[in-house]
């Protein structure tokens, strides 16, 4: 079982800026596929950003250019930073990690941009 919990959500103003980061109760993302995945009200979730165990890093079109995912194996950390957000980008924003055939979730972080 993992845990994994998400932290740098939040209100920033269209064109600001944020860092989500998330950390896992254990060792699993430096040998898995981990990302982000993000649902706005009323839509389907979708996925925002991931890495590969391989450090193959692939974005929604929507954000590419204004995103950046990263991973810090040894604090068992990932971390999405998002610039130039614009109000489309309010959603609440999920942490998951591919592990086999088992995928884990957090909880979410609301991030919220004001016009």
């Amino acid at each position: 079982q993992v845990q994994l919990v998400e932290s740098g959500g939040g209100l920033v103003q269209a064109g600001g800026s944020l860092r989500l980061s998330c950390a896992a109760s254990r060792s699993i993302f430096s040998y898995n596929t981990v990302g982000w995945y993000r649902q706005a009200p009323g839509k389907q979730r979708e996925l925002v950003a991931r890495i590969t165990s391989g450090s193959i890093t692939a974005y929604a079109d929507s954000m590419k250019g204004r995103v950046t995912i990263s991973r810090d194996n040894a604090k068992n950390t990932v971390d999405l930073q998002m610039n130039s957000l614009k109000p489309e980008d309010t959603a609440i924003y999920y942490c998951y990690v591919t592990a086999g055939s088992t995928t884990y979730w957090g909880q979410g972080t609301q991030v919220t941009v004001s016009s």
